[in-house]
């Protein structure tokens, strides 16, 4: 599989990437057997971007990334945020990313992970009690002692980026876009585009909206319950874009997740997808969306169909969204 540059990095990184979260129980019951062979299936096939966070199912998802890669580090390229606070009891607590919590957190992380650095470390969300340029320092000085490769961040604006960047260049921005939410393009894309700062794009499809119709299945215990894009009149409004993704997608013998993945893939070799994959069927569909082009009037009307603001509904809860964008 052909890689790409991350951003103005040397390193290497395939045209997707496999977000580990739902391995961890994050969307209903997982198996941690078929986690761990998606992962491997995964490295066979050449992704080899994996993205975790310390806080995924409380650390568990870092164990079974470790229990995955086991003797085929070099063939992972491994992506953690950090600062968000869990309780025994899965709640959240806020974040923190104070410069020693920066370097507590990347320990614990390293022990989990069974390895000796971090190829992509970056805070989950911008602390409002930390300057950026103070998290991003302390990331610095791990970069300095091989701990850490490359400094990203998560879900920030241009400002926050421009500021981070000054005080060491930063290699990617992890952030949530898709047909659904294209907040990015009126002020974070440019920015990280003029600075050399690939983007990790997120909920390319939008926690699974941007699926084929019917496969929608939300239980209680999932966390999208709590989100407004699937509750009531929302939900409903959605889906009814979701149809017209459909009609494209049986006409080019896709399905509607290929064709979301591809979009996003399409808007430029500086963004990467992170596909959400719990089991090794998901995995298959995804990269057949790597076989997937547009024509221009294809690309048009999904422009016209998913103009911003479309999506019923915030992408979080309003507590969360605080914390997005920052």
């Amino acid at each position: 599989m052909k890689k790409y540059k991350l951003g103005s990095t040397e390193a290497l990184v395939s045209p997707l990437g496999v977000g580990c979260m739902g391995m961890s129980g994050v969307y209903g019951q997982t198996s941690e057997e078929e986690g761990e062979k998606t992962i491997q299936e995964a490295l066979a096939k050449g992704i080899n971007l994996l993205n975790t966070g310390d806080f995924y199912g409380v650390g568990h998802n870092e164990l079974l990334i470790a229990r995955a890669i086991k003797g085929k580090r070099e063939q992972a390229f491994i992506s953690v945020k950090f600062g968000a606070l869990r309780s025994p009891g899965g709640g959240w607590l806020g974040i923190d990313t104070r410069p020693q919590a920066v370097k507590n957190s990347l320990s614990y992380s390293l022990t989990r992970l069974g390895t000796d650095y971090v190829d992509l470390y970056q805070p989950c969300r911008v602390d409002p009690n930390v300057p950026i340029e103070e998290t991003v320092g302390a990331i610095a000085e791990m970069v300095k002692g091989g701990f850490v490769k490359y400094i990203g961040l998560s879900e920030v604006n241009g400002k926050s980026l421009r500021r981070a960047h000054a005080v060491h260049p930063i290699a990617a921005v992890e952030v949530e876009y898709s047909l659904m939410d294209k907040h990015i393009e009126s002020d974070l894309l440019p920015v990280a585009r003029e600075l050399g700062v690939a983007v990790i794009a997120y909920g390319v499809l939008s926690r699974g909206l941007l699926q084929n119709q019917g496969q929608l299945e939300i239980k209680a215990q999932d966390y999208r319950a709590h989100l407004p894009r699937f509750n009531g009149e929302n939900l409903q409004k959605n889906l009814m874009l979701v149809q017209k993704l459909q009609e494209m997608a049986d006409k080019k013998g896709a399905t509607v997740s290929q064709i979301a993945i591809a979009w996003v893939r399409s808007q430029g070799d500086d963004v990467f997808p992170l596909i959400g994959v719990k089991n090794r069927t998901h995995l298959a569909e995804s990269l057949g969306s790597l076989d997937i082009r547009f024509s221009e009037e294809e690309l048009a009307h999904l422009d016209e169909w998913f103009a911003p603001g479309v999506t019923a509904g915030d992408r979080y809860a309003t507590e969360q969204m605080a914390f997005v964008n920052a």
